[in-house]
Parts: C-alpha cells; sequence; structure tokens
C-alpha cells in the first residue's frame, strides 16, 4: 500500500509540469504545416510569403481575411491575433512593393500603415496562389458553401452551375443577401430568365471571363471585378445583338470573401496551439442612400 502512494505520488509530481507546460507555435512553423497539408507541391514562383513581422516569433493568434486593410488589422490585433493570413495584398500591389506609389515609401497611407503593423509586432503572410490551386479551389469551396449551391455545381467543372430556373434580377438579389454586398452592377434585362450561370472570381481577367460567357449553354457569368472596357462591353455589344448573355459583377471582396473563411476552417483541423478566426473583410463600397423628398 504504502508502495503505491508512493508511486502515485511520483507520478502526479512527474506530470505536474507537462500539465502546466503551454503549447507554442511560431509563424514559420505554421506555414510549414500549411505547406504539409496542402494536396499540391509549393511553388517557389509564388507572392504566396510573409509581407512584414518575424517568421519566427510566436503566435498569439490567427486571423484569415479577405484583405488586410487597416481595419482588419485594427480588428485582428483588438482580439490578439498577431498571424494575419491574407489572400489579397496588403500594400497595394500584387508584389506588395510600394513601387507603384509615386511617393513610394513616404506615402503617408503606407506609412501609417506600416506603422501600425510595427507597433503591434503583427505577422502579415499571404495565402493566394496555393490556395487557388489546391485540390479544391479553396476560395471557390467558401463561396459556394455561403450561397448554397453544392447541389447546383457541375461535377466537370467546379465554376459552372445549373440553377433552377430564375431570372438575372431575382438572382442577383439573391446573391447580394447571402453574399452580404451593398452595392452589385448588372448588365443584362433583369427579367431575363437564366439557369446556367459561370463563377469568375476576383479578378480573372478578359480571357477567361469571356471564355465562360462563349460557352453556348451559359446565361449569366457572376465576376468580381471585370473591366469595362472588356468583359462589360463583350456583355453589352452580345445583348445588342440579341444574344442571351448577363453579367452580374459582384465586386472583388466580395465575389471570393468567404474562400478565407473555409480557410479558418480547414487550418483548424492542423493547427491546435492558438486560436484561429475569419476576420472578414469590410464591402468598401457605400450603397448610395435614397434620394430625399
Amino acid at each position: 500500500m504504502k508502495r503505491t502512494a508512493l508511486l502515485l505520488a511520483f507520478f502526479c509530481c512527474a506530470s505536474a509540469p507537462f500539465a502546466q507546460e503551454k503549447k507554442e507555435i511560431t509563424a514559420n512553423e505554421v506555414i510549414e504545416r500549411i505547406k504539409k497539408n496542402l494536396g499540391v507541391p509549393w511553388k517557389n514562383e509564388t507572392v504566396d510569403t510573409f509581407k512584414s513581422g518575424d517568421p519566427n516569433a510566436k503566435v498569439t493568434g490567427i486571423a484569415t481575411t479577405m484583405m488586410t486593410t487597416l481595419d482588419v488589422l485594427q480588428r485582428a490585433a483588438a482580439k490578439g491575433d498577431n498571424l494575419i493570413i491574407t489572400h489579397e495584398p496588403t500594400f497595394y500591389d500584387h508584389m506588395d512593393t510600394s513601387k507603384e506609389l509615386p511617393m513610394g515609401e513616404s506615402d503617408p497611407v503606407l506609412a501609417e500603415k506600416r506603422k501600425f503593423i510595427e507597433d503591434h509586432h503583427l505577422i502579415i503572410w499571404r495565402f493566394h496562389d496555393h490556395w487557388h490551386r489546391n485540390t479544391r479551389d479553396g476560395i471557390l469551396a467558401g463561396q459556394v458553401h455561403a450561397l448554397g449551391w453544392e447541389k447546383y455545381q457541375d461535377s466537370a467543372n467546379p465554376y459552372l452551375f445549373t440553377l433552377p430556373e430564375t431570372t438575372v434580377g431575382r438572382l442577383a438579389d439573391e446573391i447580394q443577401k447571402k453574399l452580404g454586398i451593398h452595392v452589385m452592377r448588372i448588365v443584362a434585362d433583369r427579367d431575363m430568365k437564366v439557369k446556367r450561370v459561370a463563377y469568375s472570381p476576383g479578378a480573372s481577367g478578359f480571357h477567361r471571363e469571356v471564355g465562360a460567357l462563349e460557352m453556348p449553354d451559359i446565361d449569366v457569368l457572376l465576376a468580381g471585378e471585370p473591366r469595362e472596357w472588356e468583359t462589360v462591353e463583350y456583355v453589352a455589344d452580345a445583348i445588342a445583338e440579341g444574344r442571351h448573355k448577363a453579367l452580374i459583377i459582384l465586386s472583388h471582396v466580395p465575389s471570393e470573401q468567404f474562400g478565407m473563411d473555409e480557410c479558418a476552417k480547414w487550418l483548424k483541423t492542423f493547427v491546435t496551439e492558438v486560436p484561429i478566426e475569419f476576420v472578414p473583410t469590410k464591402d468598401p463600397f457605400a450603397p448610395l442612400k435614397p434620394p430625399q423628398k
């Protein structure tokens, strides 16, 4: 009996330090786990790199977001998240340099943003190329889930959908509500009936957008950020020619936003040391106020 009591005391004392030991992980270790859990090989030529902060610093919390606006950074920092995983650039340029700004690093907006990042010891890492290239496009998966369109998705081409017949106007209203979009634009007759939909999120470019519209059975293209002198003009001409085509412009952020909510859920399956949350980027476009009487 005495020997059993001694053994119990030993194990209790021995396990106490382990019970109190904190789980820690660095930003670099988080990114290495991401690379390991992706379903595609990692490419060296990529924008998916650290943009600020110390990669070897310990992570206190992870925030995933569509775009690291200052507002997002402020909300993340207030919650104790110091690793920000963003889909889009932080510094107004695809490569996150200041070369496109006339004043460069002296630009006052850029300088204030950099100061906030430094003062709050934030680490920013971009997750764009590989999240799109994964075995399933993580951005598209999040958007489809938010829309509730899984059952309408083509098995051969996940960017195409066959919906119950509706009108352009009703479809646009449904999308606006589900994705929380402030401002939407439509190039079409709102009463035109549609069933076959192509989805082209973000700024996918004229070639891809019009490639979808060239498909004979596609009625409407949902696009994120098309150029007005390219895809918009093309659809306007198609309508003038009597073709059954329509364009619904979501704008860039809401067209991909929920893909980073999907990213947060995915990260939680293999990063358990720290809290992980999705911090949505606010729709930057304010709706027009109704005219005053």
